[in-house]
């Protein structure tokens, strides 16, 4: 916005610069402007109400930068709030870190609670804790080898009788 208002009062300066170094335009009847290589005649009325024109888009000009101005320094007062309920929030989180602090170094030291004893574990139900049972290995049982296995996955080697 800013940046089309002064457009519009330079546009409208232009106009009032041009108009001025042109003697012959408040003597005569008939005023001609060259512009942009055209040749524009206007009557004294006309040249009026280009007058009235130009002095339209100054104002439009004007009021535009001003209503520019005052958004972005309502959103500069916005940003300076923010920054401020920031700056605010985070002193106060360090004052409780320092209360907190002191409140830490004041009090005495207390022990740490004893931990929990672990359940026992008897799955057999024998009455005696499976973790303190003394266990052996596990025997081993063989399983006679059968003539008709087979791998789902893995090498197969090709026997006589199956082919």
């Amino acid at each position: 916005m800013i940046v089309l208002g002064l457009l519009l009062i330079v546009l409208a300066g232009a106009a009032a610069i041009a108009v001025s170094w042109d003697e012959t335009a408040a003597s005569t009847a008939t005023a001609s402007f060259t512009v942009f290589d055209r040749t524009v005649q206007f009557t004294q009325l006309e040249f009026f109400f280009a007058g009235v024109a130009t002095g339209a888009v100054l104002l439009l000009g004007i009021a535009l930068l001003f209503a520019g101005m005052r958004r972005s320094a309502a959103h500069r007062r916005q940003l300076r709030a923010t920054r401020t309920e920031a700056r605010d929030r985070v002193a106060q989180l360090e004052e409780e870190k320092r209360e907190l602090e002191r409140k830490l170094e004041s009090a005495p030291a207390t022990p740490a609670p004893a931990p929990a004893p672990a359940p026992a574990v008897d799955r057999n139900r024998n009455g005696v804790d499976d973790r303190d049972e003394p266990t052996g290995p596990h025997p081993r049982v063989d399983v006679p080898r059968q003539s008709n296995d087979q791998l789902v996955a893995g090498r197969h080697q090709r026997t006589v009788d199956s082919r």
